[in-house]
């Protein structure tokens, strides 16, 4: 029975993973002002367009926009990549502000960023598991791009546009896709390869962790989350395990934990009936980490549940690979399995929640058990942002603001 219901849960997970459009951007400015200015227009342009075509489909929810961003160089900085991270993520909640469209809801617009690696010195070029990707995994993984999307100028734009025109999948099939080029506005000055990693602007991490651990409640997710989400993967030593099946001597495994408020702790929250359940909020998690880590066209998913008596119990546990999982914990307190389990040794917070990262370590103290290295991501706002009201720029990077809006949307249809 336990087969059966994993196997549905993987059907269900997969099934509405379908990627509308791929944005290939291989010069991109690290300085948001300029990135915005290169950028902007562009996003704007393919977001309405792809709003639009979601809200033609009702059955297809929102349209999922992939954002690959080039990066050359060798390591993994990560203060570099979160900033830069941040940077995409708030550009897109601001140009959907000013644009009126839909981010990660109905008739609207799923846009995932990662990193693909053109030179192979990253990751190598054949790496199939992200949030750095190899060039040859990202042109041969079976991802249904309708529409791919290219800078004109690129140095390397005719050939991606031959290979992703009709790229031969890792299966053997042929995949066609509508490639466009785009016209982004540059400063005049020659051209970059990408997001250099080892410019010697940010620190690498200070040390390799095989066990690392996020928490929120991830109600609706939204730019703020994935933009988290996606720096508790860097923070993480996927190279050697996610590459190499886990070795039987005990080569240790790569474990990504991600504690999830569970649903008797809401009922106070704003426009708590507008809330999805635990179980939405772990697939919802789920679906978008598996969008910006597996771009395996072989790879197989094994989901199992464990309910176990006394905190942190309730889990969900995701194999990727026989040396990547993941675990959806149910919470009940704001530490989580970062005190009940003394493998963990990285925790990644917002900057708006550093406290709680250093009362989690003073937790741990009490136990004996060695501290956390914490990593501090960057939080959204609307500094330097485009010329979309406060108001409007919230309501893409917050669970509340979402739900008012849901309860809006409903108060209006029911008239």
């Amino acid at each position: 029975d336990l087969h059966v219901r994993s196997r549905r849960q993987r059907q269900m997970c997969i099934r509405d993973s379908r990627h509308s459009a791929l944005l290939l951007l291989t010069d991109t400015p690290l300085a948001f002002a300029a990135l915005k200015e290169t950028c902007g227009h562009a996003l704007s342009t393919i977001l309405q367009a792809h709003a639009t075509a979601s809200r033609d489909d009702k059955d297809r929810g929102p349209a999922v926009l992939d954002i690959a961003v080039s990066a050359c160089g060798k390591g993994k900085p990560f203060d570099l990549l979160q900033r830069f991270l941040a940077d995409m993520y708030r550009l897109l909640a601001a140009v959907s502000a000013a644009a009126s469209v839909e981010l990660d809801g109905p008739g609207g617009v799923d846009a995932r960023v990662f990193f693909v690696d053109l030179d192979g010195q990253a990751c190598g070029d054949a790496c199939s598991y992200g949030p750095i990707i190899g060039v040859k995994s990202l042109m041969r993984s079976n991802r249904s791009w309708d529409t791919v999307y290219l800078a004109s100028g690129c140095e390397r734009a005719a050939s991606f546009a031959a290979m992703l025109s009709a790229r031969e999948t890792t299966d053997n099939r042929i995949k066609t896709a509508d490639v466009r080029t785009l016209d982004l506005k540059t400063s005049g000055e020659k051209p970059s390869t990408g997001l250099v990693l080892d410019q010697g602007t940010a620190p690498p991490t200070a040390a390799a962790h095989s066990s690392v651990a996020v928490g929120g409640t991830f109600d609706h997710l939204h730019a703020g989350h994935k933009l988290l989400l996606t720096a508790t993967v860097l923070a993480l030593d996927t190279c050697s395990s996610i590459s190499q099946p886990a070795q039987r001597d005990g080569q240790e495994k790569r474990v990504v934990t991600v504690g999830i408020t569970g649903d008797e702790l809401l009922v106070n929250k704003k426009y708590a009936e507008f809330l999805e359940s635990w179980e939405d909020r772990w697939q919802g998690v789920w679906r978008f980490l598996q969008s910006i880590i597996d771009f395996s066209s072989s790879s197989t998913v094994d989901i199992r549940r464990e309910n176990e008596p006394g905190p942190n119990g309730r889990r969900v546990i995701v194999s990727l690979s026989p040396g990547l999982e993941f675990r959806f914990v149910q919470i009940a307190d704001p530490f989580g399995p970062t005190i009940t389990d003394r493998d963990i040794t990285a925790l990644v917070v917002s900057k708006e929640t550093r406290s709680g990262g250093q009362a989690v370590n003073d937790e741990r103290l009490k136990k004996g058990w060695p501290t956390l290295e914490v990593f501090e991501v960057d939080v959204l706002d609307t500094a330097d942002a485009v010329s979309a009201s406060e108001d409007s720029f919230e309501s893409k990077i917050s669970s509340t603001e979402i739900r008012r809006r849901r309860m809006n949307l409903a108060k209006e249809s029911s008239l």
